[in-house]
């Protein structure tokens, strides 16, 4: 009969790639589930905590939120079940990827214009510090009133 080996905290947070106070949070709030801990109060984990853990770090990587971890976790511990409801997911998450894609090109288009309308001069008259700066009513025009491109 053999026995399955266990590691501590600090293994597993070398094996999976995710720190300890991760780990910590992540069996906290049950990503990872609560540990059995040695008669001197230190956790002990198995193959199967790293494995978790991988998936987890994995998924975040993608920029999953917990609460979408949570559910795959939930979904993948039932092999035979059929995958509709992790490609929804998934879908949803491809649709949340593609519009920061839309909302960070818009961004990085009117950065480009604030940069290139830039005459190199002195702060008074920089373009980006302008757009960026409260509009104060005055009399005299601003470079503000200037429309971006």
């Amino acid at each position: 009969m053999t026995t399955a080996q266990t590691f501590s905290i600090g293994a597993l947070a070398a094996r999976s790639g995710c720190k300890v106070p991760t780990i910590r949070y992540y069996e906290g709030i049950g990503l990872l589930p609560e540990s059995p801990r040695t008669e001197g109060g230190h956790r002990q984990y198995g193959d199967e905590a790293v494995k978790r853990l991988v998936f987890v770090r994995r998924s975040r990587e993608l920029g999953f939120t917990l609460q979408e971890v949570q559910s795959l976790l939930e979904l993948s511990s039932d092999r035979a079940r059929a995958c509709a409801e992790v490609d929804a997911i998934a879908s949803h998450h491809l649709s949340e990827v593609e519009h920061k894609i839309q909302s960070l090109t818009a961004m990085r288009d009117a950065l480009s214009d604030l940069i290139e309308q830039c005459q190199r001069t002195t702060i008074l008259e920089c373009r980006v510090i302008d757009a960026l700066s409260p509009v104060v009513a005055t009399s005299e025009p601003s470079v503000r009133d200037a429309p971006l491109r």
